[in-house]
């Protein structure tokens, strides 16, 4: 029971170090994230909502990640926009659009698409084992 508690502990950790990073670095080079959201494959117009829903969206996660009550929807949250990213990103090496830089904050913006694919893959498991961990240690709460 404790290892499991440790792997929920610690993917929240990196999903929590991740997405205030990125959300962080996304509003520093706000002007940047602009540029590059319309550089990419869908409409410029919908670039004003994407430049703060995306963002915001990553620190609503951290903040739901944070506390106990609201972490199984903070994995969920977690793992909808993680797997929307590596979809995007399988895309992208697909060759489906025909330029894409990539937007994303923070160190992350340094990796290559292929890196950036397995990155969001990796996270998206451990996401989606930490689930079923917290699942079954809230059933099991429940029970006593």
């Amino acid at each position: 029971m404790r290892a499991r508690k440790l792997f929920v502990e610690v993917t929240v950790a990196l999903l929590v170090v991740l997405f205030l990073h990125t959300a962080i670095s996304k509003f520093l080079d706000f002007k940047g994230f602009i540029y590059d959201l319309n550089n990419q494959p869908f409409p410029n117009s919908f670039t004003p909502y994407l430049a703060w829903l995306i963002p915001l969206t990553e620190l609503v996660i951290v903040c739901f990640l944070l506390f106990e009550k609201t972490r199984l929807a903070g994995l969920y949250a977690s793992l909808v926009l993680m797997s929307a990213f590596t979809v995007y990103t399988c895309l992208v090496l697909l060759d489906v659009f025909a330029y894409v830089p990539c937007s994303c904050g923070g160190v992350v913006s340094y990796l290559t698409w292929a890196q950036h694919f397995f990155f969001n893959l990796f996270f998206v498991v451990i996401i989606s084992i930490a689930i079923v961990l917290n699942r079954s240690k809230s059933f099991c709460f429940e029970r006593t």
